[in-house]
């Protein structure tokens, strides 16, 4: 090693860094990891009666569990830990959960809505589409849109009445946030619900960060994409498939779930501000400043407890991450709502 060789690979290092990050973005929609039981992870290899012992040891009160995260950008690990909580603890679960700005908490609570909404309002399959549709793609459909404004009318009445958002979302407590941080939400709620679609235009901002990320290899980005699919992400989630990939990758649609409307409308959901240097002055800037190169797929897309998901034919997947998630989600869904599993067995049930 020689002092300019070391100084020139640690500059290739902070480049490539830098580059990495400017494609996971500054704020976290979805996880880069699959859904966890945390209870069962934390505990594993255990009887039932030592979890049960354990999972009351981690808390100061004996009547509850006390579980905190922080920073995961969705709900993936609150929903999985919840349906498999009657396998290590009868006691009820109280999630912590920190975030890096209020837009992903907003996000939290549109889909714990959904999740508490009334099976003769929502079926399961309706629920599944919509949260998929909401969750992780940059355009949706213009049913979706109707839902999401009518809901973000809802969720304003919510942060602004306590009481009304106990009989909404009963297992939902916003207390310990600054009554400044609820006059936020209210803000982000009234922006969902905006018919002024000329405020947040998707495609331009997708377009925006992949120009500024890929630089010189725009032009052959369907090359560079199925690189990333084939040779980075195929390691770690051998079931993503590379045409849906490079298409998320190309305009940011994950879930093509309905064939019979459009995906065209921006999803507000995935809007946030972030405060950049323009001129010398600090300009506050609202634009998608989310993932571009990780995908959606891998929160619940990835792994199931259902493996016949992962049957492949002629050395490939049979099924793809859409499809992964899509059963997955329901089967989640189920659990929650119901307490069943599907194809028999029992599930933790949200209260």
């Amino acid at each position: 090693w020689n002092f300019f060789g070391a100084l020139d690979c640690r500059s290739e290092l902070a480049a490539l860094m830098a580059s990495r990050v400017e494609g996971f973005g500054s704020v976290m929609w979805w996880g880069f990891s699959p859904s966890q039981d945390l209870g069962a992870l934390a505990n594993e290899g255990k009887t039932r009666r030592s979890l049960e012992a354990a999972i009351g040891g981690m808390t100061i009160q004996s009547d509850h569990v006390n579980i905190l995260l922080a920073g995961c950008g969705d709900l993936r690990h609150v929903m999985q830990t919840v349906a498999n909580s009657h396998q290590y603890t009868t006691k009820p679960l109280h999630f912590y959960i920190t975030e890096s700005c209020l837009e992903v908490f907003a996000r939290h609570m549109l889909f714990l809505s959904l999740l508490f909404e009334p099976p003769d309002k929502l079926g399961p399959q309706e629920k599944v589409e919509l949260f998929l549709e909401l969750f992780g793609n940059s355009l949706v459909r213009a049913q979706s849109v109707d839902y999401l404004r009518s809901k973000a009318t809802e969720l304003i009445k919510m942060v602004t009445d306590l009481d009304y958002l106990k009989v909404c979302i009963p297992v939902l407590d916003i207390s310990g946030l600054k009554f400044k941080e609820r006059d936020l939400l209210e803000g982000i709620f009234k922006f969902w619900r905006s018919p002024d679609n000329t405020t947040f235009d998707t495609k331009k901002h997708w377009e925006g960060r992949l120009r500024h990320y890929l630089g010189a290899r725009y032009d052959s980005r369907s090359g560079v994409f199925d690189w990333d699919c084939q040779m980075k992400l195929k390691e770690m989630a051998p079931v993503v498939n590379p045409k849906e990939y490079s298409d998320w990758r190309e305009g940011g649609v994950a879930f093509r779930l309905r064939d019979d409307a459009p995906y065209e409308t921006s999803n507000r959901t995935l809007a946030s501000g972030v405060v950049i240097s323009q001129g010398g002055n600090a300009v506050a800037k609202r634009g998608y400043w989310g993932d571009i190169v990780n995908s959606p797929y891998l929160s619940f897309g990835v792994e199931s407890e259902n493996k016949e998901l992962f049957k492949t034919v002629n050395g490939r997947p049979a099924k793809t991450s859409m499809g992964v998630s899509e059963w997955n989600l329901l089967s989640l869904i189920q659990i929650l709502t119901t307490g069943e599993r599907a194809g028999g067995g029992v599930g933790g049930m949200m209260p």
